[in-house]
């Protein structure tokens, strides 16, 4: 009966000192000298430092192996498709500048992203370390756990349209629907982009504003300078043309654009083409023309063009048409007169009185 009494004991001082499950370091000092004190001492100053120090190397090598995978997996969404840079390539030797640009561009969201979703991933990791550390010290969590669960529900009630404007600019940046540089329409404004962040876009518009718009907010973008812009002109000639001979004009004007150096060989990329009738207006017919440009060049291209057709139409005698409308004169008590009367009859009528006078003189 003694011994069983002398195991109970040593049980109830084991589970006093150390806990229900003590460590290893607490039960071997207490074994080693029957007190409580040194083997609560030893686990606090042996065994709990060397546990927290475990749990922060394994937070340090795990956020360095998800920092790794993150970069990976940002260089294989950010960099361009390898088609597009390949078609881009074959055009000649102005498009590596392009490719240059592309790259750079890919580089630069690839940076911003990795930036972000590292930052993500390190204090998601060293949060769960921190936890874990506070475990160990024998602090209770649950009053931490519920109070972070009532101000990350507040937080996110109050900031949800912060939240909305992170995520849609964080998929913009991954989806790359627009870069710096790039001139865009969002509804709100079109314009020139000046910055993109993760919370809002910056652009300009032709009369120089400067829009801030949250990037919750965009619904739709549409993209005119992305790999490459189209610009299309149509030519209205008069009814009365042979349109086959002004097509030929038109086609020549866009031929002889193609082969100016100054214009073939860097903006345009496609030699120009005549798509044909494009509409029959009211005052004239149209001939749509469509030229292929680099990014962002179209504007310039449509004005240089249309200096172009307007010099080369006049040459040719080739009319352009101008809104033309018919007048009735209505008199009262008489029928509409659909056309003005013959100015020779006029003329025969006052002749006819004329004589008349004379002869009664």
């Amino acid at each position: 009966m003694s011994v069983v009494f002398q195991d109970t004991d040593s049980s109830t001082l084991l589970t006093d000192a150390c806990g229900i499950e003590p460590t290893y370091t607490c039960e071997k000092i207490l074994q080693w000298t029957d007190s409580e004190f040194a083997a609560v001492a030893a686990e606090w100053v042996l065994d709990r430092p060397i546990r927290i120090l475990l749990i922060g190397i394994g937070a340090w090598i795990i956020s360095r192996i998800l920092q790794r995978t993150v970069m990976r997996f940002v260089k294989t969404v950010a960099n361009p498709p390898r088609k597009a840079l390949d078609q881009l390539r074959e055009r000649g030797p102005g498009r590596v500048l392009i490719e240059e640009a592309t790259r750079a561009r890919a580089e630069a969201r690839a940076e911003t992203i990795g930036l972000v979703l590292r930052s993500i991933v390190t204090a998601v990791v060293w949060s769960i370390a921190a936890l874990l550390i506070l475990g160990q010290l024998e602090i209770d969590l649950a009053p931490l756990i519920a109070g972070a669960g009532i101000g990350g529900l507040a937080l996110g009630f109050g900031a949800q349209s912060i939240v909305k404007d992170f995520l849609s600019g964080l998929f913009m940046l991954i989806e790359d629907q627009y870069g710096v540089g790039d001139v865009i329409d969002i509804g709100p404004a079109i314009g020139t982009v000046e910055e993109v962040s993760l919370r809002s876009t910056t652009l300009r518009d032709v009369k120089g504003t400067v829009w801030h718009i949250p990037n919750g907010e965009i619904t739709r973008v549409g993209n005119y300078s992305q790999l490459w812009s189209r610009a299309v002109i149509d030519v209205e000639v008069a009814y009365d043309v042979d349109l086959r001979f002004a097509q030929g004009v038109i086609q020549r004007v866009a031929d002889e654009m193609w082969e100016d150096p100054d214009w073939g060989g860097d903006e345009l990329m496609e030699r120009p083409e005549v798509w044909g009738i494009q509409s029959l207006g009211a005052s004239g017919i149209a001939i749509r023309l469509a030229v292929k440009t680099e990014p962002s060049m179209q504007w310039a291209t449509e004005r240089e063009l249309r200096l172009r057709l307007k010099e080369a139409l006049d040459e040719a005698g080739i009319e352009i048409p101008f809104p033309q409308q018919t007048v009735w004169f209505r008199h009262q008590g008489e029928h509409p007169i659909a056309t003005p009367p013959d100015p020779s009859v006029v003329e025969t009528h006052e002749m006819a009185e004329t004589t008349d006078d004379a002869a009664s003189d």
